[in-house]
């Protein structure tokens, strides 16, 4: 069998390329968009604490598939970061190191076959357990090829995950499409949503689009008319509003 250098076989993966240079490394290596099985979460410890992220579910390995992804999903630009800056891999981490990781509500009871569209999720895996056996074939897949997906170029990850979200690998019985979806809501859930979750650090996406935030106390302006209205976002960890139990009682107080 003819030797691939690491260069060569780098020179050699392209968009679609990945999975087709892989018989070349040893009459083992799997077939054409199959990916080998994912090993244990256990086999790797968890990654420590990465640009002030703790992980609790993901083990270093994952970690490193998980930043590399979410730098493209959601990139960074010269104004405003990215769900990397914002922190979304803390929520992700978070939320299925949690019960809705472990599956809290959501109904695994079968059948699990394939159908149309429209008919929800029916796959036999817990939120966790479809991170965790997804990202290992993929890692698994890039070991074989002594390589890590964080380690290939930004143009060649960027080829990689539309291979994914086009579902043309079967991540260890679960459709590279379904993985892919499923990375792209939570990174959208942990980019926009209140930073009391772990993600939108510092209400970077708030202050984006310009939303005030979860909870907003407007009472002392209700009876102002044509003001523009320009303050910073405000999160759920800071609810500091106040209830007013007397209807005659004016909004402005100063007024009286």
């Amino acid at each position: 069998m003819e030797k691939i250098s690491r260069r060569k076989l780098l020179k050699m993966v392209g968009l679609g390329g990945l999975t087709g240079v892989v018989p070349a490394l040893g009459q083992n290596a799997p077939a054409e968009h199959e990916m080998p099985p994912a090993p244990s979460p256990s086999s790797a410890p968890h990654a420590p604490a990465i640009s002030g992220v703790t992980y609790l579910f993901f083990n270093q390995a994952e970690a490193s598939f998980l930043e590399a992804a979410l730098a493209h999903l959601i990139p960074a630009d010269p104004q405003w970061p990215g769900a990397l800056e914002a922190d979304v891999h803390n929520y992700i981490d978070k939320q299925l190191v949690g019960a809705w990781g472990a599956g809290e509500r959501l109904f695994l009871g079968g059948p699990w076959k394939p159908t149309r569209p429209g008919l929800g999720y029916q796959l036999p895996f817990t939120p966790a357990e479809l991170f965790h056996t997804a990202i290992g074939a993929i890692n698994a897949h890039f070991a074989g090829l002594q390589i890590t997906f964080s380690s290939l170029s930004a143009s060649l990850q960027d080829s990689y995950l539309h291979e994914l979200e086009d579902g043309k690998y079967d991540l260890g019985g679960i459709p590279s499409n379904i993985f892919f979806n499923e990375l792209l809501e939570l990174t959208m859930e942990g980019f926009f949503s209140d930073p009391v979750y772990g993600g939108n650090k510092d209400m970077t996406s708030w202050k984006m689009i310009g939303f005030p935030g979860a909870y907003a106390d407007y009472y002392d302006l209700v009876d102002q008319h044509g003001i523009k209205v320009d303050r910073p976002p405000k999160s759920l960890a800071e609810h500091n509003g106040r209830v007013h139990v007397h209807p005659e009682v004016p909004a402005n107080l100063n007024g009286l």
